[in-house]
């Protein structure tokens, strides 16, 4: 969806309407946002599969994970919504060509908290979930090999 919106985003601001860039620019945020966490998300299933192997239950997991994917990115779309809704508009690359027009972000400040503020906390939560599970694989191999050097002796 998020690749859709992006590549219908500046045939749609050719319409001039500023409620249908709006729901445009936020359709795209939203499904950037829900990238990003459902990118989180698989890292948590990594790091579940991979380092809590046994005796993990988690009921309605996949409900859960949905709610997640699916919920927290509504929630930062509501709250930029009510702040202000204009922070959603038509912006341009450059005025000689006429498609260079696109439904995004317009203020900076909501750019870098609800977008790269968010992908860095992505970023810092699956980098800390890959170094425990590399961390795990190693523990794992260099058990294993004491384990066999003792057999071997």
């Amino acid at each position: 969806m998020l690749n859709i919106v992006f590549l219908t985003s500046s045939w749609l601001t050719s319409f001039n309407q500023p409620g249908l860039c709006i729901t445009v620019a936020m359709l795209l945020h939203y499904f950037l946002l829900a990238a990003f966490t459902w990118m989180c998300l698989e890292s948590v299933h990594f790091y579940l599969a991979l380092v809590k192997v046994f005796n993990v239950y988690i009921p309605k997991y996949i409900l859960k994970c949905c709610i997640a994917g699916w919920g927290i990115p509504a929630i930062v779309i509501t709250l930029v919504l009510i702040i202000n809704k204009n922070f959603y508009g038509n912006g341009s690359l450059s005025k000689s060509h006429p498609y260079s027009n696109f439904c995004w972000i317009q203020d900076n400040t909501v750019f870098y908290i609800s977008v790269v503020a968010y992908f860095f906390l992505i970023f810092l939560m699956n980098t800390a979930m890959l170094i425990t599970v590399l961390l795990q694989i190693h523990s794992v191999k260099t058990r294993t090999q004491k384990t066999s050097r003792f057999w071997k002796r």
